[in-house]
């Protein structure tokens, strides 16, 4: 080494303590972030240089930039470098130290060197221990390379790439599985794979479900009126006869009253007939019909009377009244036969499901049911399926549903008429494969129109 090239003897001292120092830093770097924050940034003590770039092999990007907190990879700049570090570590010489220059990118892009470089950019290749790549270490500089840096510079690329692959994998011996060539891995995992498949399982699907009174009491309007009043409350605990519907009677009182008269009239008509009929021959021939007359508007008035009786609906048994909010009823008009409440014993139910028509399984009366409701999830009641509806309807969300019937295996004090839940039914068994693959397999078929 020339006198004129090499540093005084103790700035060459205090370089290589610097470089020992920071060499024992970067092997105790915790992660890759910390390695590489330190590689472009703290090199700088060892070697001067204007701009550092590290460049990963892995990710094919920059991920670090000297004085940069973070590394925008949108950037021009480093689409470029990203761009031309692929390039480069193609290069029959991209194992060794290198100072590019201009002449090492392409023609169309050699303009761009003095726009983003210096005199000189350094290429410090980073290997692990097997040869394989981990990345680049790039240097900008004013000044080409001195035979004395480029010592300090092999020793520093030593050390980076010693904790580089430290970090990259655990240091020892590589555990049990992955010691396994990957010939036989694949074909472990392939028998592995087919012998689950094959398990037999039991099918199952989740129904959103309700508990309904089991023989309810249907309350009907027993002619076409207007409610007046409502005189329970939802849920209140009636008894047989208890009056539970005023419907409004103003119009049957008025035609009640009419009819009266019209009655009234023709008893007095047909008095009054039966006395001429004595004597006059034409009168007795008018009797007939006046006393058809007569017992048309007794008729009449009979049947208002019982109208006006049924337009207070009483309890026809004891239970419960189940009806929506009593607001909703008030001064609505109702026609002959609508339902206006049920009355059933709140503790007497049966549970109806609505399963949705994609999640059909194959079901049998008898099978198991389990029924988790939604205020206690995590005590589930069983039940027995006894119904099964063949034909889908309308659930009220717009889908097609199959309505189901379960009876409720034994009395729970939990259960009661409108509490709403979860149901799981159980099917027939299965192969594993065949239960993970159905709805991919009928969404598919759907689809390809199979």
């Amino acid at each position: 080494m020339n006198a004129a090239l090499a540093p005084p003897q103790d700035a060459r001292a205090e370089r290589m303590s610097i470089l020992l120092q920071l060499e024992r830093r970067a092997r105790a770097q915790p992660d890759l972030i910390g390695l590489g924050f330190l590689m472009v940034n703290d090199s700088f003590q060892v070697l001067g240089y204007r701009q550092a770039l590290l460049w990963s092999s892995a990710s094919e990007s920059i991920e670090h930039c000297s004085g940069l907190a973070r590394v925008v990879p949108d950037a021009p700049f480093m689409r470029s470098m990203q761009l031309w570090c692929r390039t480069w570590q193609s290069q029959p010489w991209a194992s060794k130290i290198r100072e590019l220059g201009a002449h090492d990118l392409p023609t169309n892009e050699a303009p761009l060197w003095q726009e983003y470089f210096s005199h000189s950019l350094v290429w410090v290749p980073l290997r692990d221990r097997q040869g394989g790549w981990l990345g680049s270490l790039l240097l900008s500089r004013e000044q080409p390379l001195e035979r004395h840096e480029r010592a300090l510079l092999e020793l520093l690329q030593d050390a980076y790439a010693h904790a580089w692959g430290a970090l990259q994998k655990p240091l020892g011996a590589l555990p049990r599985w992955q010691s396994i060539k990957p010939r036989k891995w694949v074909l472990a995992t392939t028998v592995a794979a087919a012998l689950l498949a094959v398990i037999p399982v039991r099918q199952s699907v989740l129904a959103p479900a309700e508990l309904i009174a089991r023989d309810p009491a249907v309350l009907r309007a027993p002619l076409q009126a207007v409610v007046e009043r409502i005189l329970v409350q939802p849920n209140q605990p009636v008894r047989a006869g208890e009056p539970l519907v005023q419907l409004d009677r103003r119009e049957l009182d008025n035609r009640l009253q009419s009819a009266r008269q019209s009655l009234t009239a023709a008893d007095a008509q047909l008095r009054q007939v039966r006395q001429q009929a004595l004597y006059d021959e034409r009168a007795k021939a008018d009797l007939a019909e006046l006393l058809a007359r007569r017992d048309q508007s007794r008729s009449d008035v009979d049947f208002l009377e019982d109208n006006l009786q049924r337009s207070l609906i009483v309890a026809p048994r004891d239970g419960v009244a189940i009806f929506d909010d009593p607001s909703d009823w008030i001064g609505r008009p109702v026609s002959l036969g609508e339902r206006i409440m049920q009355v059933a014993d709140p503790a007497d139910v049966r549970l109806e499901i609505l399963l949705p028509v994609a999640d059909a399984i194959g079901l049998e009366t008898g099978s198991e049911v389990r029924l988790f409701l939604n205020s206690q999830p995590s005590s589930p009641a069983p039940a027995t399926l006894s119904r099964l509806g063949y034909r889908a309807s309308a659930r009220p969300d717009g889908g097609m549903a199959y309505r189901l019937e379960a009876s409720i295996d034994a009395r729970d004090p939990r259960l009661r008429v409108g509490l709403k839940g979860t149901a799981k039914l159980y099917g027939e068994r299965t192969l594993l494969v065949n239960y993970l693959l159905r709805r991919p397999l009928t969404a598919m078929r759907t689809y390809l129109g199979w």
